[in-house]
């Protein structure tokens, strides 16, 4: 008879929440270490804005919200801080003059050319021993549980 008892923290690691939680947190604190060590001079909510601007500039605020799963008030400050650094601009839309639509600066494009061989070589060290058909495998599935969660 086994009477080993589990300790909380054990009983934590085996909750799958709580694994991708943590994995999650240790993928943003490195991936932040990543950019400071570069001297990026961007954060890592900064840097997702502005990728999401690569694939499709002229972005509203609120479609950067909706895309990054923040809240409004947070795109907004994001936005604020990297028109203030200059690697976006806001434009007024041409068919609503309520709305604004975000678009990258030179400055902005140039910083992009500079993160994304970091974010590369970054998301070759997180999936580093796992095969294409487990990468796939794993997004496929965290897709499913945050499609159940909607």
């Amino acid at each position: 008879m086994n009477t080993h008892k589990i300790s909380t923290k054990d009983r934590k690691a085996e909750i799958p929440g709580f694994i991708i939680e943590r994995t999650s947190k240790r993928m943003r604190q490195s991936f932040k270490g990543v950019l400071k060590k570069m001297e990026a001079g961007i954060t890592i909510d900064q840097w997702v804005v502005l990728y999401e601007l690569k694939k499709k500039d002229g972005l509203s605020q609120y479609e950067l919200a909706s895309r990054t799963f923040k809240d409004a008030p947070t795109v907004t400050r994001i936005i604020d801080k990297l028109c203030d650094k200059e690697l976006t601009i806001r434009l007024p839309d041409s068919e609503d003059r309520r709305r604004f639509n975000i678009h990258l600066t030179d400055a902005g494009k140039m910083k992009l050319d500079e993160v994304i061989p970091e974010a590369r070589a970054f998301r070759k060290k997180v999936w580093k021993g796992l095969d294409e058909e487990t990468v796939q495998f794993l997004i496929k599935t965290l897709n499913n549980v945050f499609d159940n969660l909607k």
